[in-house]
C-alpha cells in the first residue's frame, strides 16, 4: 500500500514537472512573440493629447525625489502632475514642494484628500484627485516609478492606436543590497514579469499593472470611476479587468519602468508576497489555484526525490533547470533589460521554492499588512481589522 501511494506521488510530481516545462515554454514563446511585435507608436506633436498624470502618494520610498523628477523631464507638449495626500503631514509633501520649487513653469499641484471613501485609502484620493484634473487623458502611476523621457510619448501614443481603451506596462525591480529586496527584484524580472506575457498570449491583457495605467477619462467612467475600486486591494488589476470585461481593449506597452525597492528584511519580503499572492488568490481563484502547475523546479525535485534518484529523474529536472534558466534570461535580460538578473540569477531556485511556499500559505488566511494597516481580504476586498 505504501508502495502504491508513493507511485502514485511520484507519478503525481513528474505530471507537475511536465506541466512547469510546458509553462516556461509558454513563457519563452510569448517572450519572443512580444519583442517581435513591438512597435511603439509616439506620434507627432500635434496629435498628441493633453495629460493629466495621477500620482497618490503615502510617505517616503526610496529614491522618490528622482523618480518625481524624471516625470518632470518628458519630451511632452503638454502636460500636468498631480500628486495626492491623505494626511496633511505626510513626509512626502516636502518632496512635492521641492519639486514644484526646481521646476517652477511645470503643472504641478498637491492635492490634501481630506475625505476617506473605502478601505483603500490610495483610491480613495484618487477620486479627490480627479476633480482637479484638467484633462481627459490620464495616467497613474505608483510612488516609486521612474521613467525615461520618452514614456508618455510611447504610453500615450499605444493609447491613440485603434480599439485601445488602457495601456499599461511592464517593470523592473531596482533593489536594495538586502536579501529581500533582491529577491523581490528578482520574482518581479524572471517570475511575475514571465507571467505576465504569458497571459498575454493566452488570452490578452486583461488586467492593469500600478506601474502605469492610462486610460480616458470617459472610459474609466463607463466602468463606474474609480468610486467602483476604492474598497478592492488590487485597484490596478481591478481596473484592467473591469475595462476588458466591457469589450475594452488593454494594451501592454513596449515601455518597461523602473520601481525602486526598499530594503526589505527576508521577512519584509515574505510578507510583500503573501499580501501579494492573496490578493491575487481573490481576484481570480481559479487561475491562482493552476498556478501549482507552474511550479516546475519544485515538481522537478520532488520528481528526483521519489524516484529515489533515478537516471531519467535526472534528466528530467537537468531539462528543467535549463528551460528555466532561458525563461529568466530570455524575459530578465531581453524583454526587460535588466541587468541584475545576470548577478542575482544564482538565487533563482532558492526564489522559486520559496515561491511555492507562500503559495500553499496565501491559502491559510484573509489577513494582509499594508502601508502599516492591517486589513482582512474577501472576495478581493478590504476591510479594516479594528485597533
Amino acid at each position: 500500500m505504501i508502495h502504491l501511494t508513493i507511485r502514485a506521488l511520484e507519478l503525481v510530481a513528474m505530471l507537475g514537472a511536465v506541466s512547469g516545462v510546458g509553462f516556461y515554454c509558454l513563457c519563452l514563446w510569448s517572450a519572443v512573440a512580444f519583442l517581435r511585435e513591438q512597435k511603439t507608436g509616439s506620434g507627432s506633436a500635434q496629435m498628441l493629447p493633453r495629460v493629466s498624470i495621477l500620482k497618490p502618494l503615502k510617505g517616503i520610498d526610496p529614491e522618490m525625489y528622482e523618480s518625481f523628477r524624471s516625470h518632470c523631464l518628458q519630451d511632452y507638449p503638454e502636460y500636468e502632475i498631480i500628486f495626492g495626500v491623505s494626511d496633511p503631514n505626510d513626509p512626502s509633501i516636502g518632496l512635492v514642494e521641492r519639486l514644484q520649487q526646481e521646476f517652477p513653469k511645470s503643472k504641478i499641484q498637491l492635492v490634501v484628500c481630506r475625505e476617506r471613501l473605502g478601505a483603500n485609502v490610495k483610491v480613495s484620493n484618487l477620486v479627490q484627485m480627479l476633480r482637479h484634473a484638467a484633462h481627459d487623458c490620464l495616467i497613474v502611476n505608483d510612488s516609486d516609478i521612474r521613467v525615461d523621457p520618452s514614456y508618455l510619448r510611447q504610453v500615450v501614443g499605444g493609447l491613440l492606436r485603434p480599439r485601445t481603451a488602457m495601456v499599461t506596462c511592464l517593470y523592473r525591480g531596482v533593489p536594495e543590497p538586502t536579501l529581500g529586496s533582491r529577491l523581490e527584484s528578482l520574482g518581479i524580472s524572471t517570475d511575475f514579469s514571465a507571467g505576465v506575457l504569458a497571459a498575454r498570449a493566452l488570452e490578452g491583457i486583461r488586467f492593469g499593472l500600478g506601474s502605469t495605467l492610462a486610460f480616458r477619462r470617459r472610459d474609466l467612467e463607463s466602468i463606474g470611476g474609480f468610486e467602483a475600486f476604492v474598497d478592492y486591494l488590487a485597484d490596478d488589476y481591478e481596473l484592467g479587468n473591469q475595462m476588458a470585461k466591457k469589450g475594452l481593449g488593454v494594451e501592454l506597452s513596449d515601455v518597461v519602468v523602473d520601481t525602486y525597492l526598499p530594503a526589505y528584511t527576508f521577512k519584509d519580503f515574505l510578507d510583500h508576497q503573501l499580501r501579494w499572492a492573496r490578493s491575487v488568490r481573490d481576484s481570480r481563484n481559479w487561475g491562482y489555484i493552476g498556478f501549482v502547475c507552474t511550479f516546475g523546479l519544485f515538481w522537478g525535485v520532488l520528481t528526483l526525490l521519489l524516484a529515489h534518484g533515478a537516471t531519467w529523474a535526472w534528466w528530467l529536472l537537468g531539462v528543467i533547470v535549463v528551460i528555466r534558466a532561458a525563461t529568466a534570461w530570455v524575459v530578465g535580460w531581453t524583454v526587460l533589460r535588466d541587468p541584475r538578473v545576470l548577478y542575482n540569477g544564482w538565487l533563482l531556485p532558492f526564489r522559486d521554492l520559496l515561491a511555492v511556499i507562500i503559495w500553499a500559505a496565501s491559502f491559510a488566511g484573509h489577513s494582509i499588512a499594508w502601508r502599516g494597516d492591517s486589513f482582512t481580504l474577501k472576495d478581493g476586498k478590504l476591510a479594516r481589522k479594528p485597533t
